[in-house]
């Protein structure tokens, strides 16, 4: 590698930039200058994660979860960070609309949700880096479908990033009222910010 000026020895080309052993990194900030940074902040910096979130039947909490956590990240100016699908785990539904009652409600919250269902598929397991199941029978299946344990390891709990609700499950609202479809709604409301307050990276 040529010689750069104001370079440390023993840095590794990472494009604009160049890491040192002792733990931090030169950035490029003008041609043939550089700033120091932690080592950290390139580790850690966004990059973009693909997340599918996981029900029954992909027309009301999988669905509304892909939705809430769009808006999320495109109002905290972070939406290319991310790309977000949502996934049954039965085909019953297959080529629906969300449930119209979910429709409704997450509407009024400002989300509109316009995917249509579909199951999960092999390919998903490697094509995710996290799947997320909203109940205890939802993760048992993800994680029985999983080629092999290392895709098992991209299954994950919705409510384990509830950062204000004490709950373990996100319940299905398929048969209830208008009650059941705005708790969804609060509880994933709760779990997609705490998932993106997860997620977050930069310094």
């Amino acid at each position: 590698m040529p010689a750069k000026k104001n370079a440390f020895p023993s840095f590794m080309d990472r494009g604009n930039g160049y890491l040192n052993p002792m733990g931090f990194a030169l950035s490029r900030k003008n041609k043939g200058d550089y700033f120091v940074m932690p080592l950290a902040c390139i580790i850690f910096a966004p990059v973009m994660k693909k997340i599918l979130f996981v029900c029954l039947g992909n027309i009301c909490r999988s669905c509304a979860a892909e939705e809430i956590m769009r808006k999320l990240a495109a109002d905290a100016g972070r939406g290319d960070e991310f790309v977000l699908d949502s996934a049954g785990l039965i085909s019953y539904h297959e080529g629906e609309q969300a449930d119209v009652r979910m429709r409704a409600h997450a509407a009024r919250r400002g989300y509109r949700i316009t995917h249509l269902s579909r199951p999960v598929r092999y390919q998903d397991f490697f094509d995710f880096d996290l799947i997320i199941g909203m109940d205890d029978r939802n993760i048992s299946r993800l994680k029985a479908l999983a080629p092999g344990l290392e895709e098992e390891k991209k299954v994950a709990r919705m409510t384990d990033f509830c950062r204000l609700k004490v709950v373990d499950h996100v319940p299905d609202p398929y048969y209830g009222g208008d009650t059941g479809f705005e708790n969804v709604l609060d509880i994933l409301e709760d779990a997609c910010a705490g998932l993106l307050a997860r997620l977050a990276g930069g310094c």
